[in-house]
């Protein structure tokens, strides 16, 4: 009963004080206590502080060394404060699969459950640490060297920030839901797996534009004042689709798989 009442306050705290501490816009803080509830139903506390770790880390990440990433993130289509698309693309179908768990209770519902934050996770800080990287980034689809935050390049550090951050959700999962060894590494397998796929998906289909102005390459529909020009991708796949799909294929696969 206590822990009813306890937990959708905690979440509604949590949401709060993200919006307030700007990590969140009003419709982000909106959306995450939906998603917290639901997750909160679905698996309970052992859920929400999966969540949290990724919450939490990824939001610390996204404010450290925040001046030496303003030039880079003019990619970026948006900022490090989420809204709902964002909270959504990142957990929302980790809380549909907590609500099928919360009727079915299958093992292979809370892997996937575990592999969807992992993927999260593994990708935001590889963008949030990578971007600070000495070295500029290589794409892989000319495997050139290109300007930091550019969608679909990779550097040394932001991958083994990728691996270590689907590593602590891995482990986090591992102790707190009693799991097997083998599902640990299925779990950071899967959800470095998905970092992949959502570099590849930004080197190759996500919608990058070119403002006319200034002559710089962003995801941004709208750069000086003006609207861009789509120069490569499609307009349908932002970011945040992007990161969905990342999210979404490991975590299906890992339901096909068993």
């Amino acid at each position: 009963m206590i822990e009813s009442i306890l937990l959708p306050s905690f979440i509604i705290f949590a949401a709060i004080l993200g919006y307030v501490l700007h990590f969140l816009t009003k419709s982000g803080s909106v959306t995450a206590i939906g998603i917290g509830l639901l997750i909160c139903y679905g698996i309970g506390m052992k859920g929400l502080i999966i969540l949290g770790i990724f919450f939490a880390s990824s939001s610390l990440w996204s404010v450290y060394r925040r001046k030496d990433k303003m030039v880079a993130e003019e990619k970026h289509e948006k900022g490090s404060r989420r809204d709902y698309q964002q909270v959504l693309a990142n957990g929302g179908m980790a809380a549909l699969i907590s609500i099928l768990y919360g009727f079915f209770q299958t093992d292979s519902l809370l892997i996937a459950f575990c592999v969807f934050i992992a993927t999260s996770n593994s990708d935001t800080w590889a963008s949030e640490i990578g971007i600070l990287s000495k070295k500029r980034p290589y794409s892989v689809r000319t495997f050139s060297v290109v300007e930091r935050g550019t969608s679909g390049a990779v550097s040394l550090l932001g991958t083994m920030a990728a691996v270590m951050g689907a590593l602590v959700i891995a482990i986090t999962s591992y102790v707190l839901f009693h799991l097997e060894l083998s599902e640990l590494w299925v779990i950071f397998i899967f959800g470095f797996l998905g970092n992949v796929i959502d570099t590849f998906l930004g080197a190759y289909v996500q919608a990058v534009y070119m403002c006319s102005s200034c002559g710089v390459e962003t995801e941004k529909v709208s750069h000086c004042q003006r609207r861009t020009s789509l120069i490569r991708g499609r307009t349908f796949f932002n970011n945040d689709v992007v990161n969905f799909i990342s999210g979404f294929a490991p975590a299906i696969a890992i339901l096909l798989m068993h």
